[in-house]
């Protein structure tokens, strides 16, 4: 006969069947959001990889190309910070709906594009769609995963972003190569078309009410207060947004170098093959999701997000220097091109706490909109301001600045921080 105490009522975890729920429910609403959010990532080089077949097409120069993916980031900069008021108001499933509908539908345009005019409208239309993804995703992440998983949630929406930037030129090429640049597009708007029938089957799960356990953890919910705080736009009086701004904008820039000339700078100081160019590029991505992986679990266990940010930029630009100089062998060059990326990784899931922590009650969306408005700012001025130092022979200048705009980017998490410790919150 077993023991009594195997049975007995008293040992038995009143809780565990609860915690089951919760970690299943904040699983399915993680996982919902982080796969539109690759998709949205995946958009971000819908034309990009295609560039060779459309000059060959059309006869576009390089130029007008790249005035293509420009009116992309414009359009969703401008976007972003509208949409978050637009998530505040309406609430962030419906917004999140309307994006996915909207790439698919830009990607359509794209594929029957039969002039410059049509490709710039099918991108900007992309941009459009692109703009409501980040306010819509940390909106739902907040309201509905329990604050202890945050830092995870975090972690997972930017690795999904990571793996769209991966999949998109892999994707796009393969498929055009095998078919036509057409065929691609066509195919790539089955993507955003089979993740929103996906929402839509699970559209309970991501229903705009805030938990309790957020609810009840003050500091999960509350940011500094503000003036006026009723306003609309009294976040915007806060100094800790705007730094969050300049901060994106900053961090955006040093990305924007790494994905628009870090392989022709490579190639120009260290006589790298094309080959182990694109494997450094590789390098950095893979790299930079398993830090933002592991960056998880750091922000999950710290209270003070602008001290993580400052360690791993630190890093990251130390190793963006070092590759500056040209002196280190081929093999490792490109082991640096993962540091870089691990230490920027690692600096993710804190980023955004650090800019939750910043929000005040109620303007999570307008927050992530205005904030993350910033980073589509800098990666619209990435791509002229380093073609500008490769086209005038400063190839190493192109990993200088990577690295000093990294280190910059330190000086604004630690400004938000003091300030919202200084408010009252956690940093």
């Amino acid at each position: 006969m077993p023991p009594a105490i195997a049975t007995s009522p008293s040992l038995i975890d009143p809780f565990d069947a609860t915690a089951a729920v919760s970690l299943r429910r904040d699983a399915e609403v993680i996982g919902l959001v982080a796969i539109a959010h690759g998709v949205s990532h995946f958009f971000h080089l819908i034309l990009a990889p295609l560039f060779p077949w459309l000059k060959h097409d059309f006869g576009f120069s390089y130029a007008r190309l790249g005035l293509l993916m420009t009116g992309f980031f414009v359009v969703s900069g401008i976007g972003q910070a509208l949409a978050g008021f637009v998530v505040d108001r309406v609430g962030a499933r419906p917004v999140l709906f309307f994006g996915l509908g909207c790439l698919g539908v830009s990607a359509l345009v794209l594929a029957m594009a039969p002039n410059y005019t049509v490709l710039l409208a099918g991108s900007m239309l992309a941009g459009l769609g692109n703009s409501v993804f980040h306010p819509s995703d940390y909106t739902l992440l907040n309201k509905r995963v329990s604050p202890a998983r945050l830092g995870h949630a975090f972690s997972v929406h930017g690795i999904s972003g990571n793996l769209g930037w991966a999949a998109a030129p892999v994707f796009l090429t393969v498929v055009a190569g095998l078919a036509s640049w057409r065929t691609a597009l066509f195919a790539a708007a089955l993507l955003p078309a089979a993740v929103l029938l996906l929402l839509v089957v699970f559209r309970d799960r991501l229903h705009g009410g805030q938990l309790k356990a957020a609810v009840a953890d003050g500091a999960s919910t509350a940011g500094p207060a503000t003036p006026n705080a009723g306003h609309v736009l009294a976040f915007m009086r806060l100094p800790a947004v705007w730094m969050c701004f300049g901060f994106f904008i900053i961090t955006a820039l040093a990305l924007g170098g790494v994905q628009s000339f870090a392989g022709s700078s490579l190639r120009s100081l260290y006589g790298m093959s094309l080959f182990a160019a694109t494997s450094a590029y590789t390098a950095y991505m893979l790299a930079s999701a398993g830090g933002t992986f592991a960056g998880g679990f750091l922000a999950s266990r710290t209270r003070r997000h602008d001290r993580t940010i400052a360690g791993a930029f630190t890093f990251a630009g130390a190793m963006s220097l070092l590759i500056a100089t040209g002196l280190p062998p081929v093999w490792l060059a490109v082991v640096l091109m993962g540091a870089v990326g691990f230490g920027a990784g690692i600096a993710a899931p804190s980023r955004d706490l650090l800019i939750r922590a910043a929000a005040p009650k109620n303007a999570t969306g307008r927050v992530y909109g205005v904030v993350y408005s910033g980073f589509d700012i800098g990666l619209s001025f990435a791509p002229l301001f380093f073609g500008a130092l490769m086209d005038g022979n400063h190839a190493g200048a192109v990993f200088i600045w990577i690295g000093v705009f990294q280190v910059l980017a330190i000086a604004t998490a630690i400004t938000v921080g003091q300030r919202t410790v200084a408010a009252g919150g956690k940093a």
